[in-house]
């Protein structure tokens, strides 16, 4: 999400009053007067990352902050309130019924506060401040060139950071702007955004084993074949999916390893341990260089394309709206990349 509280001036100070009643509830209440200082927010941001996310490291990380800065704003927040926020150890960080109560009735506030900072951020005209980007790596491959840094280029007081990763997330509860994903696997309550280039899977082995194997001619083939095993981010072995003439098919394939990403099953089969599933892109480069061989052509159709995704806002920054353009104005062109 975007930092406006590291953006922009906020003309009122938060506090936060907490207390106990007879009956041992917790009563919140947040008041704004004076001059805020970029602590007082971000030492509540800090609470709701790390509840959020289930660990100081990767609060840290959303935060762009070090583990240590987040622990200490933590310890100032829980000396001011006179309560301990979270129960810690070596293995895990979860809330205490305080930490779980003060979650719960301030979070509804400070996301008020943050709507009104980027209600105001949505009336400047220059984009600014930071975008945070979630995508599959593939997808990053695929957008980096032709949008993320060419909306750099046109807008260099704006940050982006692009996160990847294999598994679903959602971005609005995990702190992004934007997501980027194969169109049938954006949630439907998103807006969505077509990227223009559809998306297309591919069979390979490389030369060296072809030498001792015959080539596939239909998907039930590989089952005689040692294959790569991907397992998904949900942690379920993926079956390689096949469609010809309206006939569709999945193979449950088997092999001698099992791997969870595309670059470490490239190199497992650029050495020849079997045969990989990968989508085109990511190995078009080594089929038209020589290093794979495709097999199974006419069994792997276009399928649904990228799409850039969002919630719906009524402010969005000057950034958010910016961005979101360009995706438009690329995906519009013919023959556009992505």
């Amino acid at each position: 999400m975007l930092s406006p509280d590291r953006d922009v001036f906020c003309p009122f100070k938060m506090s936060v009053d907490i207390g106990f009643d007879n009956q041992d509830k917790m009563g919140c209440r947040i008041s704004f007067c004076g001059t805020m200082t970029r602590a007082d927010l971000n030492d509540l941001d800090a609470v709701f990352a790390i509840a959020r996310r289930g660990s100081f490291r990767a609060a840290a990380l959303d935060l762009g902050m070090s583990t240590t800065a987040l622990s200490n704003a933590v310890r100032k927040l829980e000396a001011e309130l006179g309560v301990r926020l979270f129960n810690r150890t070596t293995r895990s960080v979860s809330l205490t019924d305080a930490g779980r109560l003060f979650v719960e009735q301030v979070g509804p506030a400070l996301q008020d506060v943050h709507g009104a900072l980027e209600a105001v951020r949505s009336q400047q005209t220059t984009p600014s401040g930071t975008l945070r980007i979630n995508a599959f790596a593939m997808a990053a491959r695929e957008i980096l060139s032709p949008l993320v840094l060419e909306f750099l280029r046109r807008n260099p007081q704006v940050h982006v950071d692009l996160v990847t990763e294999g598994r679903l997330v959602d971005i609005v509860a995990e702190g992004f702007d934007l997501g980027v994903r194969v169109a049938d696997l954006v949630p439907s309550d998103m807006i969505a955004v077509s990227l223009g280039r559809p998306q297309r899977y591919a069979v390979v082995g490389s030369p060296s084993y072809f030498e001792g194997h015959e080539k596939p001619r239909v998907p039930p083939d590989l089952l005689n074949h040692p294959c790569i095993r991907v397992r998904l981010p949900n942690g379920a072995l993926y079956r390689w999916q096949f469609e010809k003439d309206g006939q569709a098919t999945q193979i449950d394939v088997r092999g001698p390893i099992t791997l969870d990403e595309a670059s470490l099953a490239r190199t497992a089969v650029l050495e020849g341990i079997g045969l990989g599933f990968f989508m085109e892109q990511d190995v078009r480069g080594d089929i038209e260089a020589g290093r794979l061989v495709r097999v199974l052509d006419g069994w792997t159709p276009v399928r649904a394309g990228l799409c850039l995704y969002y919630p719906g806002r009524r402010n969005p920054s000057a950034a958010l709206r910016a961005f979101i353009g360009l995706a438009r104005e690329l995906g519009a062109k013919p023959g556009a990349s992505p």
